[in-house]
């Protein structure tokens, strides 16, 4: 792998490369990292007795393709896995996949849909085998998607949530849970996608802000002064004309009830009217009959604390078979819950003269009847939060059905327990709070889904005897009479059931001998967005804890959502949504610059926006990483260098102030980076081995080492050993962010070989110094530590100042307009650290551009006229004026540059003076009033400036 640097930093010529290269020698794999770290040298010395770190990947659906979400869950988790792997555990990375139950069965639904069938016309089996050959395809994709950002999975051991054992874990915890009654069966309202036609959990349900209506309608009461007719039989028919009675339902009444619906649909339903026990406009009201129009039902006026006086008029229908909130309502009441719509969303055959009918075409119609009758009282926008399908976006609809369900309380009391006994810690501590108050109030977990894409559920049920069996095995008979004729339930567990189980069925369960699960159960990290914390987290830790008796993970680390750099959700109708596709960004910028700015951009369970010049910025500096690495060669090449390791660092008296100093700034970066990193700081950390490349070794040290580098009487032996050294070293602290460019330079760097040239099994004729082996890779060096011998506050106090002196230098010269490439006279009155500064001659002549010869460093001095000065703490330098620039030419600019400042503040000073400071907004005015008080603070330094110039 050994190779020349080229110009300039090309993704494409190594990503792919290098990543082929990692794969193919099994860096990824722990047995490899076991092989190789039986050595010394740089290599991470793993063993059969070093700490095991295992994270399991968040199983991406199989219907997704790679979006920012995806690539921040990555780069988060390579992150770690890498940093885990050079600190010597044996590190395993575990990929897979998600079958995604409606997700999948929804989009082979569409593509049927093209060839003008439906599951239907396919039947269940030829259904599944299309869903196998969509999954298989996804999958494929999905892990070549992965592989670009560079992530350090182990693909022989990739996952599926169908694989035939994880199918085995899914019946296994299945059955566990049924023989042990926390898993039922019973009627009870749920979450319907009428487009999915399947329950959905209350975590599928998102709230989508709509634009509707609240209606006002009006139900008669019957009492002793009722004359109107009596309640009819629901009538046949609807909509217009649909046999309401012309108005006879508002004349025969002499009293009413009014309510506030955004439902009048759900009227149909209705079992009674609820008030408020203390509302005085409807107490007198409290157990009257009222009648529900269209279909006469009779039903009661109750009262309920649940009713918010405030809400509409204080009275609200009460609809048990359709709304949560009533079917709580109901059951305390004991009323009946009449189910009004079919699985499609269209009404049943109890919503009398709408039968048949949409549900919003019902809506239409019963609005129209109501008003025709004199029983609408007023309609009035009205936006609120509706709950939608998280997979397809159609409306849900509240619906009483039989499904299977878990009692999910118990489990939540062991997780919530684990939590608090810190078995199990979540980052950010604050995700604790929203964690424990979702936990307190869990409840049944509606786990059967309407579909065939998935795991059947595990019940069979008798023909003979009525009961129901429920195996991990196929039974062949009831297991309650022996009866022969079972037929198993049609119905699939919801997907996040498997993958509740991800955390130890990926790893072997319920075998407790196999090894994997063995060795890295229970694992170490969950990492993913904080959205999902219940609809995933809770559960791997509720069926974790239950299953094996163990907290899955020791950590929950929750990073933010990815969106743009306007704060807003990026979604598939943004015009510029390519840009934020990320394998455009990767195609464009490389995947270094797409993990780096995600790392470093993010905090943990905050959102981040996405400013795409930050690409720009990122790729940037893997081309300043690469420049300075060709550089270092440059210089390195063809020499001898000692070795890279900390003995192989001079002894200190050999070692100028910026060695001394950069050596310090570097043992101090890995101390800092190494207390970001264990307090889960990734994004300070990557910015701060930023700042320390490109500030302080790219832009001062290789600066101040050219002095010694080009200098032809001096032995440069101890630069060469630093320059190398100090790269060598951020290399391996940047590596978890940027894998790819650090790699590619590594390979180039001259070191001594890793591994020994005689270790059994690895043959003869190891790499000389040098060169780099077959087996050597970054990613398996160690992990820098500080070397507290090496930090010197002295040396960084004394470069504080210099680097000072130098950028006010600079910054005079700017102010001046000097040429750049011109020596400028400089006088410093250095006080105590004229010994110092003297030392550092050639660095500050080199550095600030001053003339060698004209060039004084005194203790004091006698401040010179007409001199521009810069001043760091004690230490003064003078810039005579005259060795800057023409004195008068300089007057001239400064005194025309003055007089148009002068006229900008005299004509702002005339404005504000005059009816714009009263007539105008008073925004408007404080802006020019800023405007102003900028204008003189130039005008005060151009003053300042010419007086200086005598």
């Amino acid at each position: 792998m050994t190779e020349k640097l080229a110009k300039v930093y090309n993704p494409e010529e190594h990503e792919e490369r290098l990543y082929q290269w990692w794969e193919e020698q099994g860096y990824f794999r722990p047995e490899k990292q076991v092989e190789l770290g039986l050595s010394a040298g740089f290599l991470s010395a793993v063993s059969e007795n070093s700490p095991h770190w295992c994270i399991t990947m968040p199983p991406p659906n199989v219907t997704g393709v790679l979006h920012l979400g995806h690539a921040m869950t990555a780069a988060v988790e390579d992150l770690m896995t890498r940093y885990y792997r050079m600190k010597g555990y044996q590190t395993l990375y575990l990929p897979g996949a998600d079958h995604a139950g409606i997700a999948t069965q929804n989009v082979v639904e569409r593509e049927l849909l093209k060839e003008g069938l439906t599951r239907d016309d396919l039947g269940r089996e030829k259904f599944i085998e299309r869903c196998w050959a969509w999954a298989h395809e996804s999958l494929r994709r999905i892990t070549e998607q992965h592989k670009r950002l560079g992530v350090s999975c182990d693909w022989k051991r990739e996952r599926f949530t169908l694989d035939e054992d994880l199918s085995h874990a899914v019946r296994t915890a299945f059955v566990r849970l049924y023989k042990k009654g926390l898993i039922y069966r019973g009627a009870y309202l749920v979450n319907w996608c009428p487009r999915c036609r399947s329950a959905i959990s209350d975590l599928e349900v998102i709230p989508e802000e709509q634009s509707s209506h609240l209606w006002y309608v009006r139900y008669p009461i019957l009492n002793d002064d009722w004359d109107g007719p009596p309640p009819p039989s629901p009538p046949v028919g609807g909509g217009e004309g649909g046999g309401w009675g012309s108005g006879k339902w508002a004349e025969g009444a002499t009293e009413f009830i009014e309510m506030a619906t955004t439902r009048p649909e759900t009227i149909l339903g209705d079992t009674a009217v609820a008030v408020h026990p203390d509302d005085a406009r409807w107490r007198h009201l409290i157990g009257k009959t009222a009648v529900l129009p269209a279909i006469g039902r009779r039903i009661p006026v109750i009262a309920d604390e649940v009713v918010e006086p405030e809400f509409g008029t204080g009275a609200v229908k009460v609809t048990p078979a359709h709304d949560p909130t009533d079917n709580e309502i109901g059951t305390r009441h004991g009323l009946e819950a009449p189910n009004v719509m079919t699985d499609i969303a269209h009404m049943s055959e109890l919503a009398g003269p709408y039968a048949g009918q949409d549900r919003f075409e019902c809506r239409d119609n019963i609005v129209a009847d109501f008003e025709k009758e004199g029983l609408l009282v007023k309609v009035e926008p009205y936006f609120h939060a509706v709950g939608t399908c998280q997979r397809c976006h159609t409306d849900i609809e509240p619906r009483i059905s039989t499904q299977w369900f878990v009692n999910a309380k118990p489990l939540a009391e062991a997780s919530m327990q684990a939590v608090r006994d810190g078995r199990t810690v979540i980052v950010p501590e604050r995700e604790e709070r929203r964690f424990f108050h979702w936990m307190e109030n869990i409840r049944p977990w509606c786990i059967s889904r309407q579909l065939w894409w998935g795991h059947r559920i595990p019940v069979w049920y008798c023909d003979d005897c009525g009961k129901q069996t429920s195996e991990i095995t196929d039974p062949t008979e009831c297991a309650h009479c022996g009866g022969a004729h079972i037929h198993q339930d049609e119905d699939v567990l919801d997907t996040w059931f498997s993958s509740g189980l991800w955390p130890f069925s990926t790893l072997g369960w319920p075998d407790a001998d196999a090894p994997d699960y063995h060795r890295y159960y229970p694992t170490d990290v969950r990492e993913t967005g904080y959205d999902i914390l219940f609809f995933w987290v809770a559960r791997e830790m509720m069926l974790g804890i239950e299953m094996t008796g163990q907290t899955p993970f020791a950590t929950v680390y929750l990073h933010g959502l990815v969106r743009n750099e306007e704060g807003r959700k990026i979604s598939k109708s943004m015009e510029n949504i390519d840009e934020y596709d990320p394998l455009n960004i990767i195609e464009k910028y490389g995947s270094d610059a797409l993990r780096y700015t995600l790392l470093t951009s993010s905090t943990p369970g905050l959102d981040m926006n996405l400013d795409l010049r930050r690409l720009e910025g990122a790729r940037n500096f893997t081309n300043k990483i690469w420049q300075a690495a060709r550089f270092v060669l440059s210089n390195v090449s063809g020499s001898s260098v000692p070795g890279l390791t900390s003995s192989g660092i001079p002894e200190a008296g050999d070692l100028e102030l910026t060695d001394r100093w950069i050596l310090s700034r570097l043992n101090r970066l890995i101390q800092s980076v190494d207390r970001l990193f264990e307090t889960y700081q990734y994004g300070e950390a990557g910015r701060q081995i930023h700042d320390f490349i490109w500030g302080e070794y790219c832009d001062w040290y290789i600066e101040a080492s050219k002095v010694r580098l080009y200098d032809e009487t001096v032995d440069n032996t101890v630069t060469r050993t630093i320059l190398l050294h100090v790269l060598e070293t951020a290399l391996r602290l940047l590596h978890p962010y940027m894998p790819f460019v650090t790699e590619a330079i590594w390979q180039a760097l001259p070191h001594p070989p890793l591994l020994p040239p005689h270790r059994e099994g690895m043959g003869e004729g190891r790499p000389h110094e040098g060169e780099v082996g077959e087996d050597e890779t970054l990613m398996l060096a160690r992990w820098p530590e500080p070397d507290t011998a090496l930090l010197d506050e002295g040396a960084e106090g004394q470069m504080d100042v210099a680097m000072a002196l130098v950028r006010g230098v600079r910054n005079r010269r700017a102010e001046y307009d000097v040429t750049p490439g011109k020596r400028i006279p400089a006088l410093i009155a250095a006080g105590d650290a004229v010994q110092w500064l003297d030392d550092q001659r050639a660095v500050l002549c080199a550095l600030a551009k001053l003339a060698p010869d004209q060039l004084i460093i005194e203790s004091t001095f006698q401040p010179p006229d007409q001199a521009a000065t810069v001043v760091v703490g004690d230490v003064v330098c003078y810039l005579p004026l005259a060795g800057l620039v023409d004195l008068a030419v300089e007057r001239g600019r400064l005194s025309e540059k003055l007089a148009g400042i002068e006229e900008r503040v005299s004509r702002s000073e005339s404005l504000l003076a005059g009816e714009f400071a009263q007539k105008a907004p008073e925004h408007v005015v404080q802006r020019e009033r800023d405007k102003l008080a900028d204008l003189r603070a130039e005008q005060a330094k151009l003053e300042e400036r010419l007086a200086a110039l005598g």
